[in-house]
């Protein structure tokens, strides 16, 4: 990324796209998991229901902004694969956790008994250890990011398939399958606004590096084994910086990387001049 992008309009738009989905996502979730009065705790049903729902509303409201991605583990994947560059992530990540912060505390002003604050925080279960909701974060969050990144590749080939609807499903299933062994969190964001709110951070860290791991893990496995653009070509241009675009190209096209590269620098000194 540029200084010239840096100041852009479209790239605050998408700054500001990604705090404001990420907070309707987790009040909406936090929102669902509080029970009414006098009632008892309230399942993973309702958070189940509640993610995948406003995960397609925000998808479609800011997808084309900003990819809607509203979840530091999802944007690191992006990051680890090359899908983003390092300071438009850190900006995205800065946005997603401010945003939940500020969905939280939005959310615990307007509780009418502010001891129910305690049902928005992700805590490991007494019956289990913090390794074991490690594990639960990272395979919810693995089958999540695996599905986003197989929605994007269908959408790079202009497939019609509601991807949208896909990504709120996983959600969905991340919280049917996790919620009762670990919170179902899959999102860094939505775990730290309540630990700031509430100021409970114990096994916090669970909550950061099982997402993140989860995350990574799908993004390189779906990007470098399962994609159709899948290579070892691409697999090394990865490691070594290169330009990713190019050799996938090559790959789905069938062209030669030569040729393929010598299009690209004919295409950007094209969109150079017409800039000049």
């Amino acid at each position: 990324m540029t200084w010239h992008e840096l100041r852009s309009r479209q790239f605050w738009r998408a700054m500001m796209a990604e705090l404001l989905g990420t907070l309707v996502l987790v009040s909406a979730v936090l929102g669902a998991s509080v029970p009414g009065l006098g009632e008892g705790p309230v399942g993973p049903l309702y958070p189940a229901i509640a993610v995948g729902v406003v995960i397609v509303a925000v998808a479609h409201c800011f997808g084309e902004i900003s990819g809607a991605q509203v979840n530091p583990a999802v944007t690191l994947s992006l990051l680890a694969t090359r899908r983003l560059d390092v300071l438009r992530a850190f900006v995205y990540i800065a946005a997603q956790c401010l945003g939940a912060s500020l969905g939280t505390g939005a959310l615990y002003l307007a509780l009418p008994l502010k001891t129910t604050a305690e049902h928005f925080v992700n805590r490991v279960p007494l019956e289990l250890n913090a390794a074991q909701a490690l594990g639960i974060e990272v395979l919810c969050t693995f089958q999540l990011v695996f599905t986003v990144f197989s929605v994007e590749a269908q959408r790079r080939r202009e497939s019609q398939e509601p991807g949208n609807l896909a990504i709120g499903f996983a959600h969905t299933a991340g919280v049917l399958i996790g919620g009762r062994f670990s919170g179902g969190s899959m999102n860094p964001a939505r775990s730290l606004g309540p630990a700031i709110i509430t100021g409970f951070w114990e096994n916090h860290w669970v909550y950061w590096i099982g997402p993140v791991l989860g995350a990574i893990l799908a993004g390189v496995s779906h990007e470098f084994f399962f994609s159709l653009s899948a290579s070892r070509q691409k697999l090394v241009a990865c490691l070594t910086c290169k330009d990713i675009e190019i050799v996938e190209t090559a790959s789905m096209t069938g062209s030669s990387l030569s040729t393929v590269t010598q299009n690209a620098i004919r295409a950007k000194q094209a969109n150079k001049q017409e800039n000049n």
